[in-house]
């Protein structure tokens, strides 16, 4: 189906159902239950899970496929989230303009950073995107304050041209929309306890990530990505043989700060927001975290990672001591008292230890990542059934057998 084999379409189906239906699957407990802190599933995080799934899907398709690690793919978030809050400022505040927009101005931005970086490898090639990305943000942050508000951000304002529409004139900012749906429209259904958010503005990111994912399981399964597979495997072995490997790497570049382009336009719909901190190196070490966690070169991996990290900053970074009084509560006063002391270093602003000692633990013990620790219980489950096939096979055989 669409051109994939039967794995790679099992495994586009399963992500689609996974994300059409991720407002039910991410809200498992009752609205006014303990366990409710765990809750996921309202807009805001949900579209931060999409968006940002995007922002790894195209660095995996460099990382993962050629082996080149950039260090400043935050530069393409940010030019991204710049250039689609000005198509807001200037023309429209339908989304798809600006979407479009971001992608082909990330494309071009990436085109020169990745022609200069593309002549260096390793940690040269890591260092000089680093280097691109500070200068970017730097720019953003004080040399380029006329284009990019400075350090208070790019913004919507009442006195914005917005040619197409002319919104300016109605009294109040307006709102981002698709064709006139609003992406901030939400409709809440409630059911006993249980309560779910369905977001416009959730559903347009989840439809483009899932267009964006499909794209790279061709890219992947293409003579073009086997081709980046061979620079990545031995890109000196693979020039002797009289091949050209910088026209494959420059166009893999391209087409990942296109993908992260893509994210930083979505973040502006979805909050017409654009600040310099979306360009910081921080951000850059946040999508190779992913990649890495989820499991670099592996088609699902980035999304997962993008999904783990985002539910940790956004949930655990919640839970304060409050909260873990109100969980221990059933415990003596001396016990509870003692297990928030040994906790609340986790939780709450110390979300990053919990992280760090995670990624530690996938990085020593899974080195694949989330997918080669799915690929290990699948086989355990596999390896069970057989063996009880094989027990009851025996079982019913006759003496006489």
């Amino acid at each position: 189906m669409l051109g994939l084999n039967r794995k790679d379409t099992t495994l586009l189906i399963a992500v689609a159902i996974l994300t059409m239906f991720a407002p039910i699957i991410l809200n498992p407990f009752p609205v006014d239950s303990a366990m409710a802190q765990f809750n996921a599933g309202y807009p805001d995080l949900m579209q931060r899970f999409v968006i940002f799934g995007i922002f790894a899907i195209g660095f995996n398709i460099l990382f993962g496929l050629t082996g080149y690690l950039s260090f400043g793919h935050a530069a393409f978030l940010g030019v991204g989230s710049y250039s689609a809050v000005w198509m807001f400022k200037l023309l429209s505040m339908n989304v798809l303009p600006a979407i479009l927009l971001a992608v082909l101005i990330s494309g071009v931005f990436a085109l020169v950073i990745g022609y200069v970086s593309l002549r260096r490898s390793g940690i040269y090639f890591s260092i000089l995107t680093l280097a691109f990305a500070q200068m970017s943000f730097n720019l953003a942050y004080s040399v380029l304050t006329p284009i990019t508000n400075g350090e208070t951000g790019l913004q919507l304002s009442l006195d914005d041209p917005r040619i197409l529409d002319g919104a300016g004139s109605a009294g109040s900012l307006p709102v981002t929309n698709l064709f006139g749906l609003e992406m901030r429209a939400t409709e809440t259904v409630n059911l006993g306890p249980w309560s779910w958010d369905f977001s416009a503005g959730y559903y347009v990111c989840a439809l483009i990530m899932l267009a964006a994912f499909y794209l790279s399981v061709r890219i992947f399964r293409s003579p073009f990505g086997l081709m980046l597979r061979a620079v990545k495997s031995n890109q000196q072995r693979l020039n002797y043989t009289g091949l050209n490997s910088r026209p494959y790497t420059l166009a893999a570049f391209v087409i990942s700060g296109m993908y992260a382009g893509l994210a930083g336009g979505l973040l502006a719909s979805m909050d017409p927001l654009a600040g310099a901190e979306r360009m910081q190196w921080t951000a850059s070490g946040e999508v190779v975290l992913m990649t890495i966690l989820g499991g670099a070169g592996t088609l699902i991996g980035p999304v997962l990672g993008a999904g783990f990290i985002k539910y940790f900053e956004n949930i655990f970074s919640k839970i304060n001591d409050n909260v873990l009084h109100t969980w221990f509560a059933v415990l003596p006063d001396g016990i509870e008292d003692f297990l928030v002391t040994i906790v609340h270093p986790f939780v709450g602003k110390g979300w990053h230890l919990t992280l760090g000692l995670m990624f530690m633990l996938v990085v020593i013990f899974l080195p694949g990542g989330l997918v080669e620790g799915g690929q290990r219980i699948g086989r355990l489950f596999r390896r069970r059934k057989g063996k009880q096939t094989d027990a009851e096979a025996d079982a019913s055989k006759t003496p006489a057998e």
